[in-house]
């Protein structure tokens, strides 16, 4: 049986802004185009070393260790999307919704329970289609950390938090035109307009929530606590903002300190080999291996290029290097390199031809 703990821990919870109608309109295509997007998810969310937790239909609930990290993330996420909803017809653009959490929750085996949790699912549904907005104790954490404006939202009513949960719009760029709210809620938020301050808390009389709790045992009112993997989608209470413009992208990972490390190791070496020079440049070789090295960590903060295009790129590369560094009179690289390339050329057809069949 799975061991049960409390933990700490930072909650990401997305979803899809009109998910039904887009099934509607084309089932295969729409989920030809989740696989994809929720694939791209997952990427960045790893390489911002987060957990996807679990998905459900066109959900998906993830966890980070790092507050920090998981507001990079989303912001990476909304970002690379938006360049795949570019490249797309209007009608057919994806748009995710994403809320983030800290706070307090009962972990069983993968799963996680809890209201924070649910908090996390609530704050999701409040965001617009491609923005992002996290509660007051993530704001806390990263108001002075992430390279984005945040905008304040007022209180989130949610079931069991007395007092609601204070909210925040993270500014990552405008994007209404992209954004497809029903005419509801754009009522709503124009006749009861939140309170918005520029980067600062809320109003000292504002009311503060309790703790979130995780509840793995009875709640007040008799209901279970909901488990991320299964969590339903439930109305949220509130309005649902329009975004602000403006805010720069995430700040730059703490990852630069590993290429520097490898920059002082890599020229220890050259001194080392210089100093013992005895005729033979052994040093290319450790050098050709943290050169790789480097290469895959720069490839994997980059999300504008295709990982496996750029990792066949770095296995040319090596290849030719190791030809060239060994040379014996044979130019015997050309025939893996044309292995490689003919897999980028397929690779690089594939992703083309995907997005026409989906459209």
């Amino acid at each position: 049986m799975s061991e049960t703990r409390r933990k700490l821990t930072t909650i990401f919870s997305a979803d899809v802004q009109d998910y039904s109608r887009l099934m509607g309109a084309d089932e295969e295509g729409t989920l030809a185009t989740l696989k994809r997007y929720r694939d791209a998810m997952a990427r960045l969310i790893e390489a911002h070393d987060g957990r996807v937790v679990n998905t459900w239909g066109d959900g998906l609930i993830a966890e980070f260790p790092s507050v920090v990290e998981a507001v990079r993330a989303a912001v990476d996420v909304q970002n690379e999307l938006a360049g795949l909803n570019a490249e797309r017809p209007s009608e057919t653009q994806m748009l995710f919704r994403i809320g983030i959490n800290l706070g307090d929750v009962i972990a069983e085996g993968d799963d996680l329970y809890g209201d924070g949790v649910n908090i996390a699912a609530r704050l999701q549904a409040t965001a617009p289609a491609g923005g992002i907005v996290i509660s007051n104790t993530v704001y806390d954490q990263v108001r002075n950390k992430v390279a984005v404006g945040f905008d304040f939202l007022g209180q989130l009513e949610v079931k069991n938090i007395d007092g609601g949960v204070p909210s925040y719009a993270v500014r990552i760029g405008a994007r209404e035109s992209s954004a497809r709210e029903s005419g509801t809620r754009h009522d709503r938020a124009a006749s009861a307009e939140p309170v918005r301050t520029r980067d600062r808390q809320p109003p000292p009389d504002a009311a503060r929530p309790q703790a979130p709790t995780a509840a793995g045992a009875a709640r007040q009112d008799g209901t279970a606590a909901e488990p991320a993997g299964n969590w339903g989608r439930q109305a949220a209470a509130g309005t649902a903002p329009s975004q602000a413009p403006a805010g720069a992208s995430a700040a730059a990972s703490p990852r630069n300190r590993k290429l520097a490390v490898v920059a002082v190791i890599a020229a220890g070496l050259v001194a080392i080999n210089l100093l013992t020079w005895e005729g033979v440049l052994w040093s290319v070789w450790p050098l050709l291996g943290l050169s790789i090295f480097s290469a895959v960590v720069w490839l994997r903060r980059r999300t504008d290029i295709d990982p496996v295009l750029g990792l066949l790129a770095i296995a040319a590369i090596t290849v030719l290097m190791v030809n060239l560094f060994s040379f014996e009179g044979t130019f015997w690289a050309v025939w893996p390199l044309l292995g490689l390339t003919l897999a980028a050329a397929l690779r690089w057809v594939m992703r083309r031809e995907k997005p026409r069949s989906r459209g």
